[in-house]
């Protein structure tokens, strides 16, 4: 297909079948298209590949899409190749003969966007022959791998900067899910960006659901979970392989269809499990983290944590895998504090002290999402940075079923304050906790904090208690805390309340363990259900089937949504299908009178 110089929007519409850009795409497209060097943080699924897919078509050279997975890198070419625009792929999967076949597409210049690994990339024989083609763009997808601060960091990432040498006209446009200031100026550090554009979309996923419960008996709370979302496909995430393997092997038993992946199993057992479960012929995936980036599968309906994350970047990254189709979902995390010693085991094996500090800082920070009980979005959308300021959001346990009453806590978080200020406002939480509970650590003696006032003071709660009560202090903005090293400190709030002036009320942190919110039964959206639910499931049976005999996954065909709206308008002409959400130009000529027939035969 030879796709015409155009407007963005003509291209929107005849290519990707959407009336109207998201929020941000637009400005990150002419941006791009100026040749502004461009960081677009934009939440998984919030359409950031179209930010290199249309100036691709628009640009007249090549654009370069760096990718750190063979499996995305397959999954977008095979959709861009679904709506008829030349993509091409060069990574390792390929035999000899597809590896010469897309060469030679691209130095003719069929090829608009070409996909790569950056070790395929950095093989002098690609950057001598991708010389030879007018490279427009470069895009750095997952661009977060480039940190060493990042949750997924890829030393070969830090190669990608040395190109400019190579490609002078390219601009440069990095993309992310996930991103902290620190990782952001990373990012822009280490690929050597040139006074770039930070465009950052909301870190609000309004579609998710999201529910924190105690865990106990976890099989039990995972199999009365599934009960909810029979025949829907979600990914169940564990700590370790044997937990993956174990539960894998329950749910088999109780009925789910499910399948393991871990980096246990072999590169042809996880690409096969992979497939089966992207092509929707396996609802489930229980997994370790080693499964995911990069999956573009748009009906998930929920993820399961069944260990608690090391942090919050890993955690949001997770559970944007669900509802990437914008309909409703649900992301559960069973919660045990045991899960808290496991993965400090894993943190005490580090040997960098900064690093240690800093896994601290994410580990503490995911366990204060995990016991907030203010808005589940405050702690977390406030973690990148971002101010969200709505109390409600009505889609998570929090602010549908609040359980545990605020108390007033105004004297615990005044002695805390005092003894914050007693140690100079220079350390952490653990030092100011540990002098407050009268602890022999060498380094409250060696700072002589045994002899402040407060020392001991707090003897009566145990040290999660006062950490439970710090976190709080933090979510609602009465201390500070120094991101890079974790220094805590009083700001204008805290004087007021040591003045007299103000209150806190929190909750009472619990002396023992949390008590559980699994009495929330509460059944929780789901995706939307078809006006016509016969028709929508006639549609999907349809679709599998085009979609096996061309050995893609059934959302490159149509995705739910497309199917769902179908379902409710009931087209039975061109024009009325060209309507449909998701319909271009090249799906409307190869689809419409096969799902058209569908519906007829069905009315």
């Amino acid at each position: 297909m030879t796709v015409i110089k155009t407007d963005k929007h003509a291209l929107l519409k005849s290519i990707f079948g959407y009336e109207e850009f998201r929020p941000l795409q637009a400005e990150c497209i002419d941006g791009v298209m100026a040749k502004r060097d461009t960081v677009m943080i934009m939440p998984t699924g919030g359409g950031k590949s179209l930010c290199y897919q249309i100036p691709a078509l628009m640009f007249d050279g090549l654009t370069v899409v760096i990718s750190p997975l063979i499996s995305l890198m397959k999954d977008q070419v095979n959709q861009l190749q679904e709506l008829g625009v030349e993509a091409d792929v060069l990574n390792s999967s390929l035999s000899y003969g597809e590896y010469l076949h897309n060469r030679e597409r691209i130095q003719t210049g069929l090829t608009k966007l070409l996909f790569l690994a950056p070790e395929t990339l950095f093989k002098t024989e690609t950057i001598t022959f991708l010389q030879e083609r007018a490279v427009d763009c470069i895009a750095i997808d997952e661009a977060h791998c480039i940190s060493e601060w990042g949750h997924d960091f890829r030393p070969e990432y830090r190669q990608i900067r040395t190109l400019r040498e190579y490609f002078p006209r390219a601009v440069y446009l990095a993309v992310t899910a996930t991103a902290t200031e620190r990782v952001r100026q990373d990012i822009i550090s280490n690929l050597g960006l040139q006074q770039p554009a930070v465009l950052q979309a909301s870190f609000n996923r309004s579609n998710l659901f999201y529910e924190v419960i105690e865990k106990a008996r976890a099989t039990d709370q995972v199999v009365d979970f599934l009960q909810r979302f029979k025949d829907q496909s979600g990914i169940i995430y564990c700590f370790s392989r044997k937990a993956v393997d174990t539960l894998a092997a329950d749910l088999n038993r109780y009925g789910f269809s499910c399948l393991p992946y871990h980096a246990g199993l072999t590169p042809d057992e996880r690409r096969r499990n992979q497939e089966r479960f992207i092509r929707d012929d396996v609802p489930i995936m229980v997994a370790t983290i080693a499964f995911g980036m990069g999956i573009n599968k748009p009906n998930v309906r929920f993820v399961i944590h069944h260990d608690l994350p090391k942090n919050i970047e890993s955690y949001y990254q997770e559970t944007g895998r669900a509802g990437r189709d914008g309909l409703p979902a649900h992301c559960l995390l069973l919660f045990s504090p045991g899960d808290i010693g496991k993965i400090n085991y894993f943190i005490d094996q580090k040997t960098d002290e900064q690093q240690v500090r800093v896994a601290r800082d994410h580990l503490n920070a995911m366990i204060g999402f995990a016991e907030s009980t203010v808005c589940r979005r405050i702690p977390l959308i406030t973690y990148f940075g971002e101010n969200y300021a709505q109390p409600r959001c009505d889609m998570c346990d929090n602010c549908k079923n609040p359980q545990r009453e605020s108390v007033d806590l105004t004297s615990q978080a005044a002695l805390f304050f005092k003894a914050l200020h007693e140690t100079g406002e220079m350390f952490g939480a653990v030092h100011v906790i540990n002098v407050l509970r009268g602890s022999q650590a060498e380094k409250v003696l060696s700072y002589h904090h045994d002899e402040c006032a407060v020392y001991g003071k707090g003897s009566g709660w145990s040290q999660r208690q006062w950490q439970h009560l710090v976190r709080q202090l933090v979510v609602q903005k009465l201390i500070d805390k120094e991101p890079q090293y974790g220094v805590i400190s009083l700001n204008r709030r805290s004087y007021a309340l040591l003045n007299g002036e103000a209150v806190f009320h929190g909750i009472k942190p619990p002396a023992d363990r949390p008590k559980s919110r699994a009495g929330a039964r509460e059944r929780t959206p789901v995706a939307a259900t078809a006006a016509d639910d016969n028709l929508f499931t006639l549609l999907k049976i349809k679709r599998k089937e085009l979609a096996d005999k061309s050995g893609v996954p059934p959302y490159v065909i149509f995705p739910d949504k497309s199917l769902i709206d179908m379902s409710q308008r009931k087209p039975v002409t061109h024009e009325e299908f060209a309507q449909i959400f998701g319909v271009g130009e090249r799906k409307l000529k190869k689809f419409a009178d096969i799902f058209i027939q569908v519906i007829k035969n069905y009315r």
